[in-house]
C-alpha cells in the first residue's frame, strides 16, 4: 500500500532520476534468481545523494509516525535497509538495530545487532519488497526476539501477488513509498519510456518467472 499518489510519483521520480531504478526492456537484466527483467532496482545508490537521501528519510519517518506512531525502535534489514534505517531512526531520534539473513556462525552468533529488549514496538525499514521473503525472514527474527512488530515501511515494491500474499499470510501490515504503476506512470510522462515499453513491463509484472524479452 502506497502511502498517497504525490509521495509515489515523487518518489519514482528521484529513483530513476540517480539511476537507482533502470528500465530497459530491450535488453532485460538477469536476477540473481535467473529470473530476465527489464527493471533493476538498488536503492542503495539513494545514499550517495544527500538530498534524495534526505527526502527519503523525512518521507519514511513522517509516515511512520503517521501510520503506526511512534515506535521504540526502527529496525533495518541487511544489507539494503541498513544506511536507510539508521537515517529514518536518527531523523525520528530513535534506537536502531538491523536484521541479518541468519545469525552469525561465530562470535555471540547474533541475528539482530544492536540492543534490543522483549515487548519494544519495532518498525521495520526495507529498500525494496520483491517477494516479500527476506523481508518477512526478519519480522520473524524481531519476533522470535520477543518483539512487537509494528509493521514494515519500504521505499518500493514490485507489487508482485506473491508478496501481498505473503505479507497478508503473515498479517504485516506493509506501506511503501512508491510503486511499479507510479513508477511506469512516472517513466511514460517524462519519456523514459514508450507507450510499447509499458505493455512489456506490465507483462512481465503480471508473471515475472516466465517472462522473456522479444
Amino acid at each position: 500500500m502506497i502511502f498517497n499518489k504525490h509521495t509515489a510519483r515523487k518518489t519514482a521520480e528521484v529513483l530513476l532520476q540517480v539511476n537507482a531504478i533502470k528500465l530497459n526492456p530491450k535488453e532485460p537484466f538477469i536476477w540473481a534468481s535467473g529470473w530476465k527483467s527489464p527493471i533493476y532496482c538498488d536503492n542503495r545508490i539513494v545514499l550517495s545523494f544527500v538530498n534524495i537521501r534526505n527526502y527519503i528519510k523525512e518521507a519514511m519517518g513522517k509516515q511512520i509516525e503517521k501510520q503506526f506512531g511512534k515506535p521504540d525502535v526502527i529496525a533495518g534489514v541487511a544489507t539494503g535497509a541498513i544506511g536507510i534505517g539508521m537515517l529514518v531512526a536518527e531523523y525520528m531520534g530513535l534506537p536502531f538495530v538491523y536484521v541479518r539473513p541468519e545469525a552469525k556462525g561465530h562470535g555471540r552468533k547474533n541475528q539482530i545487532e544492536g540492543f534490543l529488549q522483549k515487548g519494544q514496538n519495532v518498525v521495520v525499514v526495507e529498500d525494496l519488497i520483491s517477494t516479500g521473503k527476506s523481508s518477512l525472514n526478519a519480522v520473524k527474527a524481531l519476533k522470535e526476539a520477543g518483539a512487537n512488530v509494528k509493521g514494515m515501511i519500504a521505499i518500493f515494491t514490485y507489487g508482485f501477488e506473491l508478496a501481498l500474499e505473503n505479507f497478508k499470510r503473515e498479517d504485516i501490515t506493509l506501506y511503501t513509498l512508491s510503486n511499479y504503476e507510479s513508477l511506469l506512470e512516472q517513466a511514460l510522462e517524462t519519456n523514459y519510456i514508450s507507450q510499447k515499453d509499458v505493455k512489456t513491463l506490465s507483462d512481465w509484472n503480471d508473471n515475472p518467472s516466465e517472462w522473456n524479452a522479444n
